[in-house]
């Protein structure tokens, strides 16, 4: 990695350009700063069409100007942050500025200005890097270094919003009157600027009205998320095809495959990859991934690819190692499906958040009492949620932008509430076995499956969007078979 020249760029007629302590270069030199000055093509994006989810943007910032009229809305992206010294985590926007916008850039801020009956929307971002000042190729974040920003006018005609510069709008907003309202969390300098404008109450307001609005997916965002789940059944299928390198290796092998596919056809994996083999998926969040896979073990991979504009998938399969499932595997594993299937039913217009949870709980429940593990009858078992020792978390969640998405809303509108056409959530029934749980038989020790599948609802039930991953034991094991050749 090259080392930066310097931590900022500035005027020479201002200030000595800022050395690293450990540079290379002890300076700039007057003819050098001019020669970069100089000498460049103009590189001006003339002929760009808004982003495709202008349109939807747009209604959505309406949305949020109808709720809170006369108010100063700030939506910020978010900044950089330090992985080590001087290097940086990949940025990713805050899922509410993304949202509004339809922009993943770092620094930028959208606010919404009252105006008339409505709002005025400005999105503020960095210029291109100054070629005056020698930023950018002296700065560390400058154009020649981490590469070329829009200009405003470019951005402009991308997310259909005016655009203004972002350095100056924390003075700006010091000098605001009136109510504002602030999304918290994301960027301390904007927050700094109104500390006195500000109240908690007033700013998680907008934070779970933004949440909620995400509940119900427009068309455009339908389509993104069945483009993930399409990336990620890819993935499995590149999974399938390498088991027999990842037995030579470890589950890292599984992780660096699926993370391919996710960088090459997505913007990122939306989740850390859990690629679980053996005993380790019974660890619900395993994302260490340094175990052994062996034959005769099942893999437990859950994983999605997140596109370009940041909706992810979130898809599950437990898959026998070795192609076939043991007897006792697929005991466990058709109770899963079984109590799956009933879940997904119970995903419709009108019912209840809570029914495909009910109903994947209910069934599992009754296997654990069959088979011994728990003592019924069933409804004492479900009453006193003794089936959780062996299930352990919920069966679904809203999926969208975020992996959990829609998290801030309102219990009454989330868990408490019920589903209507365009709401996406996960059906995901689970049971774990630990390897050291005396309560249960030897041979159930060790073995973890889960089954997760993303469901749209529709106006006359369900879709589910990753039904291209078999699911039922005997097609798994056929998949398998031909996916390997």
């Amino acid at each position: 990695m090259a080392e930066e020249l310097s931590e900022t760029a500035e005027t020479a007629e201002e200030e000595p350009i800022k050395q690293r302590k450990n540079g290379l270069y002890p300076g700039v030199s007057d003819e050098l700063a001019e020669n970069m000055k100089s000498g460049w093509a103009d590189t001006e994006l003339r002929d760009l069409e808004p982003i495709p989810q202008a349109a939807e943007t747009a209604a959505r910032r309406a949305a949020l100007s109808e709720r809170f009229p006369g108010e100063r809305l700030v939506i910020p992206a978010g900044n950089l942050k330090t992985r080590s010294n001087d290097t940086e985590y990949a940025f990713r926007a805050s899922v509410e500025y993304a949202y509004l916008t339809g922009n993943q850039t770092e620094d930028g801020v959208l606010v919404l200005e009252p105006k008339g009956e409505g709002h005025e929307a400005t999105i503020y971002l960095l210029p291109r890097s100054d070629r005056e000042n020698g930023e950018f190729w002296l700065d560390g974040q400058g154009e020649l270094w981490v590469g070329r920003r829009h200009s405003l006018t470019e951005a402009e005609k991308l997310y259909g919003i005016p655009a203004s510069d972002v350095r100056e709008l924390a003075d700006t907003l010091r000098e605001a009157t009136g109510p504002v309202r602030v999304v918290r969390g994301y960027d301390a300098g904007i927050e700094a600027a109104l500390t006195d404008k500000v109240t908690a109450e007033r700013d998680e307001e907008l934070r779970v009205f933004l949440s909620e609005a995400r509940l119900v997916k427009d068309e455009f965002e339908v389509g993104e998320l069945q483009k993930a789940v399409d990336s990620t059944v890819r993935g499995f299928e590149d999974v399938v095809k390498v088991l027999d390198k990842a037995q030579a290796t470890s589950e890292r092998y599984i992780e660096g495959t699926f993370f391919l596919r996710a960088r090459v056809e997505g913007n990122d994996v939306g989740y850390g990859t859990i690629a679980a083999a053996g005993p380790h998926a019974c660890t619900l969040h395993w994302v260490r991934n340094d175990g052994p896979v062996r034959s005769g073990d099942l893999l437990l991979l859950d994983a999605g690819v997140e596109t370009h504009t940041y909706y992810t998938a979130d898809v599950t399969r437990t898959l026998p190692v070795n192609g076939r499932f043991s007897e006792i595997q697929k005991k466990i594993y058709d109770a899963v499906y079984e109590a799956q299937e009933a879940g997904i039913a119970a995903v419709k217009p009108g019912a209840k958040y809570r029914d495909f949870h009910d109903a994947a709980q209910r069934v599992l429940a009754e296997k654990l009492v069959e088979w011994g593990l728990a003592e019924g009858p069933v409804e004492r078992v479900l009453e006193l949620g003794l089936q959780r020792r062996w299930t352990l978390h919920g069966t679904g969640h809203m999926l969208g932008m975020d992996v959990h998405d829609c998290a801030a809303a309102r219990t009454e509108t989330y868990v408490d509430g019920v589903l209507e056409p365009g709401m996406c959530l996960t059906v995901e029934p689970g049971l774990y076995f630990q390897a050291d749980d005396l309560t249960v038989p030897e041979e159930y020790r060790g073995i973890g499956v889960r089954i997760e599948d993303d469901i749209l609802v529709t106006e006359d039930g369900n879709r589910n969007l990753s039904a291209a991953l078999p699911r039922r034991s005997d097609e798994v094991e056929a998949w398998m078979a031909a996916v390997r050749g």
